[in-house]
């Protein structure tokens, strides 16, 4: 399908990147096509990633003068690729620039995600701006940025987010703020050259309640299936989000995000117009049978390598 944010429309911009860049691209790998577009550039080492949404396209500042605190700090995190001047605007897109990590062996699992993530969980709160959590006002966002979404579906996202916004507002007020992820999972997860595991993708990290981060992986297992992830996690990390008495607000908060991350690509990708469609009816039929499919999993073929 064709479109602004079509995987045509990106490659092109990948290109002017790179012509930017002074670097070839003609060894450009797509990895991802969800809310961004990610392109593994290897002869070149590094990673481009372009923002699909115009709407959030704030959020590559944001990451950029995270990921240079990171380095100041040694996270365990991916790096910006060095001495490039970022983000970078090509048109109206906005990307940012990544060191290339190819994938290795082993490669990380839920353990490694749990203490990766108490890593993280005790670094701080980052001088540089960094939003409240806040995941009804980001699914908001992306509701603004909809062009093929119909108006029935359209009311029932609105009506979930005023529905849940006030919970969302007194779980922030009372939780122990610390830096957030916001989508941890073991796919944004990386091992790098020295051998170890570090985090990537920070476009949702955010200043909330730390349980967030432990929601992905119990919610996902709970709507694609599988066994035993949310206890590896759980035990790794030493603490079980499923009996916070938050939890509630936190899976419900998790559903939305996995639901309205596709509206802007509506128009881009029939496959992922099909899931879409499947999430918001287990929702709105309060179906915990039916099992999702990853966007990613639509959009291509399996990722040869892993990305920021």
């Amino acid at each position: 399908m064709r479109g602004r944010f079509s995987e045509e429309a990106m490659t092109a911009a990948m290109r002017q990147v790179a012509t930017v860049l002074g670097v070839p691209s003609e060894d450009a790998q797509l990895l991802q096509l969800t809310n961004n577009a990610v392109f593994a550039l290897p002869r070149s080492g590094i990673v481009i990633r372009i923002a699909r949404t115009h709407r959030l396209r704030d959020r590559v500042t944001k990451v950029v003068q995270l990921a240079q605190w990171f380095a100041e700090v040694d996270a365990p995190t991916i790096r910006l690729a060095p001495g490039i001047e970022q983000p970078i605007e090509v048109g109206d897109l906005v990307a940012s620039i990544w060191t290339y990590v190819p994938p290795r062996s082993p490669a990380p699992e839920v353990d490694d995600l749990g203490l990766v993530l108490r890593e993280f969980h005790a670094l701080g709160v980052p001088p540089c701006p960094i939003p409240a959590w806040d995941p009804v006002q980001d699914a908001r966002r992306r509701l603004d940025d909809a062009e093929g979404l119909n108006g029935h579906d359209r009311d029932f996202l609105v009506g979930w987010c005023d529905r849940l916004e006030p919970k969302i507002d007194a779980l922030n007020q009372r939780a122990e703020r610390k830096l957030v992820h916001g989508d941890a999972y073991v796919g944004n997860l990386l091992r790098d050259s020295s051998g170890q595991v570090v985090m990537c993708d920070f476009d949702a990290t955010c200043v909330g309640p730390w349980q967030v981060d432990l929601a992905a992986v119990a919610v996902g297992e709970a709507r694609f299936g599988g066994t035993g992830a949310h206890r590896t996690l759980a035990a790794a990390y030493g603490f079980d989000v499923t009996s916070d008495p938050s939890w509630p607000h936190l899976r419900e908060a998790r559903e939305l995000k996995m639901i309205v991350a596709a509206v802007p690509l509506l128009t881009t990708s029939m496959r992922i117009g099909a899931e879409f469609s499947t999430r918001l009816r287990c929702v709105q039929k309060s179906d915990h049978e039916t099992r999702w499919t990853p966007f990613a999993d639509l959009s291509r073929p399996p990722m040869t390598a892993r990305t920021a």
